[in-house]
C-alpha cells in the first residue's frame, strides 16, 4: 500500500512517517532536507522561489518514480508532489513572490509529470493551527525556519484546506493535530493504523 503524509511545515509529517514505517515495516521516502536554495529562500523569497520549487519538484518526481517501480511491500512518503504545486508554488504566486511566467512554467512541468506517476492509495492529512505549527517549528530548532512568518503559515493552511476539499480526489484520512497527538497519545496512533487497515482491506478487495 502506498501511503502519503501531507501537512504544513511543522505538522509532524516526518515523525508520523517514521512511526508508520516501523509499524508496517514499510519503505520510507522522506522529504528532501538538503535543498541548496532553502536558506536563501527564507532570506529573499521573491528572488529564490522558482529555484527552490523546481529543485523540490525534481526531487519529488525522482522519489515518485522510485515508488512506481517499487512493487513489493508498503510505502510511506513524507509530503507529496501535489503539495509542491497546489500548496507551495501556488501560494508563492498568489503572494506575488513568484512571477506569472515562472508559475506557468512550473505548472506546465508539473502537469506533464503527474500524468506519469501513481497517486497514493491513501493520503493522511495532518491538519494543524498556526500556534501548533509554530510550537513544533521552535521545538525542532532548524535555523532556517526560525524566522518563518506566521501569516505565511496561515496562507499555506488556507491552500491546504482548498486542496483537500476541492482539488484532491483520492482517499484521505484527516488528523487534527491540535487535538490528536499521535506521539503523546498511543490511542491516536492506533486510530490511524485502524483506518489504514480498513483502507488496505478495501483496496485488496477491489484487486481480487
Amino acid at each position: 500500500m502506498y501511503i502519503a503524509i501531507a501537512g504544513n511545515i511543522g505538522s509532524g509529517k516526518t515523525t508520523l512517517t517514521e512511526m508508520l514505517t516501523e509499524r508496517y515495516r514499510a519503505k520510507a521516502y522522506y522529504e528532501v532536507s538538503d535543498n541548496p536554495y532553502i536558506g536563501d529562500f527564507y532570506e529573499n523569497m521573491n528572488r529564490w522561489s522558482f529555484n527552490l520549487q523546481i529543485y523540490f519538484l525534481g526531487s519529488r518526481i525522482q522519489q515518485t518514480m522510485d515508488i512506481l517501480h517499487n512493487t513489493t511491500g508498503d510505502i510511506v512518503q513524507d509530503r507529496t508532489v501535489y503539495e509542491d504545486a497546489y500548496i507551495f508554488a501556488d501560494n508563492l504566486h498568489r503572494m506575488g513572490l513568484m512571477s506569472g511566467r515562472d508559475f506557468d512554467t512550473y505548472m506546465s512541468i508539473f502537469g506533464l509529470i503527474t500524468n506519469l506517476v501513481p497517486q497514493p492509495d491513501v493520503l493522511i492529512y495532518l491538519k494543524a493551527s498556526v500556534p501548533t505549527l509554530i510550537a513544533q517549528i521552535r521545538h525542532r530548532g532548524r535555523a532556517y525556519e526560525m524566522n518563518i512568518d506566521e501569516q505565511y503559515l496561515n496562507r499555506l493552511n488556507e491552500r491546504y484546506e482548498e486542496w483537500i476539499q476541492n482539488i484532491y480526489k483520492g482517499e484521505v484520512i484527516v488528523i487534527d493535530k491540535d487535538r490528536e497527538d499521535f506521539v503523546e497519545d498511543p490511542s491516536v496512533m492506533e486510530k490511524i493504523c485502524a483506518l489504514l487497515d480498513e483502507k488496505r482491506a478495501a483496496l485488496e478487495k477491489t484487486r481480487e
